[in-house]
């Protein structure tokens, strides 16, 4: 049982270490990659306004489209009265 927890405290002060080590040793960002991340943080801004504005003109076109199917049905019922309405005159 302390062998156990013996052998997990090293392996967590070691995991601690291996960790800090990566950390420390990393020598951070250089100039040209900030410069190609604000670069690439710019285009996704401009991608994700054009499909913003994509989706607003696709919402105003479904408005038209339903605007359009609902007059043609209602064309389509005066048509049929109309119809109706025909058949009943004197000839």
């Amino acid at each position: 049982m302390k062998l156990t927890k013996a052998v997990r405290n090293l392996v967590i002060i070691a995991a601690i270490a291996t960790s800090a080590s990566f950390l420390t040793g990393c020598g951070g960002v250089s100039e040209a990659q900030m410069e190609e991340l604000r670069g690439l943080r710019s285009e996704v801004s401009s991608l994700e306004a054009e499909a913003k504005s994509l989706k607003d003109e696709r919402a105003k076109l479904e408005r038209e489209i339903a605007d359009k199917n609902a007059k043609l049905q209602q064309c389509a019922k005066d048509k049929a009265e109309t119809t109706v309405n025909l058949t009943k005159l004197p000839k």
